[in-house]
């Protein structure tokens, strides 16, 4: 651990809130978004950790993201909740809108929460840990930048598009999640590699004349990524597009780019999340669903097989009883955020 840093979780917050708040990113804002920031971190995901602070801070400094606008919640009859976030970073406009999506989602046995206009840069797993411990099923979807070229294509369309799900589980610390990009490598893991100057996994990404490349520079420097799994990846990611972009009459990972005119900031455009009540679903009897459940995730882990989230739950136990470990490197990167 010579070339790293330990740090608590408090300190993780205190430093990821002080440098929004010095770059002008309102309150309200710093804190939703610092918590964002802890989770990644906590939770060893480095990418999504303190290391998004510098993209942070160069997305504000492009000046197309408000740093203080409030996000407008419209609320009707119907079983959609509807967050505008202005233009603003999403994790606000996701703490706005999530209590009514579960006061809805109990209300009538599913709802969906549609967030317009925010600036998006997290994971996925937080929101849908939140649905999940109001004692709801949650699923999150959100498109990106269009780095990702379709199966059988030859340019970027897609983007890395995210897709998470989280189940309640009654008698157990932790729910069932997953989050995963639809692209066959995670665009902050990418970034990392270029940064680090390591090699990638192989058939990820492809160069600039379409041929695959380990090389991360290669693939920032007017190559793309490609879909996980092929054409199935590529499905998924398009079924991503129109669900949070077009349905939303938001921007798509195309119209996202487009928006950011090379200026290499996080994406804008919407999002989506939908929370089912299994005590409304099913024949009445919540018991066994429950039970189903369990022996389904019990039946897995038997056979030496993880659940997805296992490891980052792990960390996240490590991390709460020793702090965090950052490297020199990053830290004194985020540090010069500060001078």
């Amino acid at each position: 651990m010579t070339n790293k840093i330990n740090l608590s979780l408090d300190q993780i917050y205190d430093l990821s809130f002080k440098i929004l708040f010095k770059y002008g990113v309102s309150e309200p804002h710093a804190s939703a978004i610092a918590k964002v920031i802890l989770a990644g971190e906590r939770d060893e995901c480095i990418s999504h950790g303190v290391y998004r602070l510098g993209v942070l801070v160069h997305t504000i400094n492009q000046g197309h993201v408000s740093k203080t606008a409030e996000p407008k919640m419209t609320i009707d009859d119907t079983s959609i909740v509807k967050v505008d976030a202005q233009y603003a970073f999403s994790p606000l406009a996701f703490e706005k809108g999530v209590e009514e999506l579960a006061r809805k989602t109990k209300q009538v046995g599913i709802a969906a929460l549609q967030i317009n206009h925010c600036y998006h840069f997290s994971a996925l797993w937080p929101e849908v840990e939140i649905i999940a411990a109001h004692g709801l099923v949650g699923i999150a979807m959100t498109p990106s930048h269009a780095w990702v070229t379709p199966a059988g294509g030859n340019y970027p369309v897609l983007g890395t598009n995210p897709l998470a799900f989280s189940w309640p589980r009654e008698h157990a610390v932790n729910p069932y999640v997953f989050d995963f990009a639809t692209s066959a490598i995670a665009r902050g893991d990418l970034e990392l590699h270029d940064r680090t100057n390591t090699e990638l996994p192989d058939n990820v990404a492809i160069d600039r004349d379409g041929n695959i490349t380990k090389n991360a520079k290669a693939v920032i420097d007017g190559g793309s990524m490609l879909t996980f799994g092929g054409y199935k990846g590529s499905a998924l990611s398009t079924m991503i597009e129109l669900m949070s972009g077009a349905l939303l009459e938001d921007l798509t990972s195309q119209e996202s780019l487009d928006l950011d005119a090379g200026k290499k900031s996080f994406p804008c455009h919407g999002e989506l999340l939908f929370a089912f009540d299994p005590s409304k679903f099913g024949l009445g009897n919540i018991a066994k669903t429950t039970a189903s459940a369990e022996r389904l995730f019990k039946s897995i882990t038997d056979q030496g097989a993880r659940l997805p989230s296992q490891r980052r739950f792990a960390a996240r136990k490590r991390s709460q009883e020793n702090g965090v470990f950052i490297s020199k490197h990053i830290y004194s990167e985020i540090q010069k955020l500060l001078e």
